[in-house]
């Protein structure tokens, strides 16, 4: 298989939801890092990138759900039945109940990625408070399952420098956020910029994991299918 990352921020809003929490709309960098010229730009290439979408020529898109997909027996039904490589962003106090269904889940191809260990909205909080809520739950992850995720998305998707440092210092390599989500009202889905329909590279939400099957279809009619995102970053 061929393909390109995406290895610079995204720019643009971008929405998002935490699944049975409630998120608010996310908000991007509050700025670039003290100093300027050379130094300033040093520390902006020391940060992981930002994504909503992946740069590639693969006709493929990656699904992303933040906790609780393993409460929808429908939907750990079409994971362990299809194989699909989805993504869970994990927080502990949420999904650290659930961790044995999620345990069975991996062993089907889901990937286990950073999602906190409190759900605390990082942005504005000191370098220590957003370390200890990334680190901790590195450590939360690789201790239950062996796993040391590379992958973190913020609550709420808010994020600030701070938090780009932080994830680094805690061995995430990128902040992912998404282009589409999939919620529980009306019809069709979110955009968060660009074209309204799904495009190869995109990186979904699925906020709703009842409407799975739905998507599923859709990205099918697409002529797409679903890959693994640790393939593409």
């Amino acid at each position: 298989m061929s393909h390109r990352r995406c290895r610079l921020p995204v720019t643009g809003t971008a929405l998002a939801a935490l699944l049975l929490t409630g998120c608010a709309e996310p908000a991007g960098p509050a700025g670039r890092p003290p100093g300027d010229g050379a130094q300033a730009d040093a520390q902006t290439r020391a940060l992981p990138p930002v994504v909503d979408h992946v740069r590639t020529r693969d006709r493929v898109v990656f699904l992303t759900y933040d906790d609780g997909a393993e409460r929808h027996p429908r939907v750990t039904a079409l994971i362990r039945d299809r194989r699909l490589p989805v993504t869970l962003f994990l927080t502990d106090t949420v999904a650290g109940p659930a961790y044995a269904d999620l345990a069975r889940l991996r062993s089907v191809g889901a990937s286990l990625q950073n999602h906190t260990l409190d759900h605390r909205s990082l942005r504005g909080l000191p370098y220590a408070g957003q370390r200890a809520e990334i680190c901790g739950q590195q450590r939360k992850l690789r201790s239950r399952f062996g796993v040391r995720p590379h992958l973190f998305r913020p609550p709420h998707g808010r994020y600030d420098t701070t938090t780009l440092r932080a994830a680094a210092d805690c061995g995430i390599t990128a902040v992912v956020l998404w282009r589409v989500q999939v919620t529980g009202s009306g019809r069709g889905f979110t955009y968060t910029r660009g074209e309204r329909r799904l495009h190869p590279g995109d990186i979904v939400s699925v906020t709703e994991p009842g409407r799975t099957e739905e998507l599923l279809a859709e990205i099918e009619q697409r002529g797409l299918r679903v890959a693994r995102l640790e393939d593409y970053l």
